[in-house]
């Protein structure tokens, strides 16, 4: 059986603190946390089902770690699915006049969601 790569493994263990980073505070502050990039009004609720979901995908990332190489390409697959709908989503929202910060945002998911492509790619 094939190994995971190293840098594979090195990025699931990033995108475990990226999402940390960003899943506890809007589980735990989510009005505070909106309110740093922009997004007032925004039901809590939302913010921290997106927490959750970010501790979850993340959560797992970390799990993950030294796993098989069936595991890494179960893995990928979900974060394709992720990244690729948070794409659609915030693209929607960009259109309907989100904060100008909206737009990291879609330059994280992208970025993501071709690293997570190419290491699909890479591995089948």
């Amino acid at each position: 059986m094939k190994k995971v790569s190293k840098s594979l493994q090195r990025w699931f263990i990033v995108h475990f603190i990226l999402d940390y980073l960003f899943g506890v505070p809007l589980l735990l502050f989510p009005s505070w946390t909106l309110g740093l990039f922009g997004f007032l009004g925004i039901e809590l609720l939302t913010a921290r089902l997106v927490g959750a979901a970010l501790l979850g995908i993340g959560g797992i990332s970390l799990i993950a770690h030294n796993k098989s190489k069936e595991v890494y390409k179960t893995l990928l697959t979900l974060k394709l699915i992720w990244s690729g709908t948070a794409i659609i989503a915030i693209l929607i929202t960009i259109v309907e006049g989100a904060p100008v910060l909206t737009w990291l945002f879609l330059a994280i998911f992208v970025f993501f969601f071709l690293l997570w492509a190419y290491y699909l790619h890479k591995n089948n």
